[in-house]
Parts: C-alpha cells; sequence; structure tokens
C-alpha cells in the first residue's frame, strides 16, 4: 500500500509541475513581492537581479510551465520626471547595448530580432541594462524613455523567441540620481499592494 502511495504521490508531483500555468509573475527579488501573497492560480517566480539571470529563468519557467502569460513586477528609477508610482510598460529598450560602430546604441549587431519590444498595453516605455542608473543619460530622454530597470527585456526577449504574451509593472523608487541607492532601499517593498491590486482586476477580467 505504501508502494503504490509513493508512486500515486510521485505522478501527481510530476503532473502538476508539468501542468500549464495560465499566469507566471516574475520578479528579481523577495523584497519586492512576497510570493505568499500571490493569488492562489498565480506563481511567482524569483530570477535574481540583471539581464542573464532574467533570460535564463525566463526561458525556464516557459519551457517547465508552458504560461499563457508572463508578467513582469519589479522597481525602476525614473528618467522622466512626470511619471510616478506603479506603470503599465509598453515597450522596453535594451540601454546598454552598445556596439557601434556595429550598430546603433541599443541594437545588437548582427541580429534581426527586435531592438524594442511591445506589451501591447499601457503607455510607459522602459530601459533595461545591467546597470543602477545614477546620473543622466540624454540617450534615455531621446529614446523616450520613462524609467529604467535590470530585467524587463530580457524577459521581453524571451518571450519573444517562445511565443509567449507578456506584460509588466514597474513601481518608481527613485529618480535614477546620486541617491538612488538609498531611496531604493527606502522604497522597495512599497509597491507590492499596488501591484497585487492591479493583478487582481486583471484576473477578474
Amino acid at each position: 500500500m505504501s508502494v503504490f502511495t509513493n508512486a500515486f504521490a510521485l505522478l501527481s508531483a510530476i503532473a502538476y509541475q508539468t501542468m500549464p500555468q495560465k499566469i507566471l509573475i516574475l520578479t528579481a527579488l523577495a523584497s519586492e513581492l512576497n510570493a505568499a501573497d500571490a493569488p492562489a492560480s498565480v506563481d511567482v517566480i524569483y530570477t535574481g537581479v540583471g539581464k542573464i539571470n532574467a533570460a535564463a529563468t525566463a526561458a525556464a519557467a516557459i519551457l517547465q510551465r508552458q504560461p499563457q502569460l508572463i508578467i513582469n513586477f519589479g522597481t525602476a528609477g525614473k528618467v522622466n520626471p512626470a511619471v510616478d508610482g506603479l506603470l503599465d510598460i509598453a515597450s522596453v529598450i535594451q540601454r546598454d547595448m552598445l556596439a557601434i560602430p556595429l550598430a546603433a546604441r541599443g541594437v545588437t549587431p548582427l541580429s534581426d530580432e527586435p531592438s524594442s519590444y511591445s506589451s501591447g498595453h499601457g503607455n510607459a516605455r522602459c530601459g533595461t541594462g545591467d546597470s543602477f542608473v545614477t546620473a543622466a543619460d540624454s540617450w534615455l530622454v531621446e529614446q523616450g524613455v520613462d524609467i529604467v530597470d535590470m530585467e524587463l527585456f530580457a524577459i521581453a526577449h524571451t518571450c519573444h523567441r517562445y511565443g509567449v504574451p507578456w506584460r509588466a509593472f514597474k513601481f518608481i523608487t527613485d529618480s535614477a540620481d546620486d541617491d538612488a541607492a538609498d531611496h531604493w532601499n527606502d522604497n522597495v517593498h512599497r509597491g507590492a499592494k499596488l501591484f497585487w491590486k492591479t493583478l487582481n482586476r486583471i484576473l477578474a477580467d
């Protein structure tokens, strides 16, 4: 009897792991979002900081969970002084791809993949890079970037490759200036409540 029970438990665990999940939330750190607060039908996966961690985790999540939608929640520094709070991200570019003269800044050289990705929602533009922005960058302003982060482009790029829709919500913690690190530490946890309210509205639709 115990052998049968153990076998059934193992098969159930495998079935659960391979069962398609409707929505997966990808976020960099537990300090940004507590997985225990997620609705029962939603899983939260922590990617770690930066594009490599985000891309690797997103690819594994898509292959293992087969989600219908990936949502990235995270914190961000603002470039556009007019924006604040929780933003629904419409598009994202890569701010630290710099291969001049092979390609313009933000464009991956010798690649036919997009240099910008659109979610089909929202109206804010994000610039992703493996740096914590603490100074003004006129190029970001010229590109119409509202906020900067360190993961979204990699997630959107991975979703594009695997044909999975994505959305992103970013909570502004700082102004991407000399005080950015201190302000991020003070505000990193403040966006979660706003995000969960927004997610509940999405689930209700």
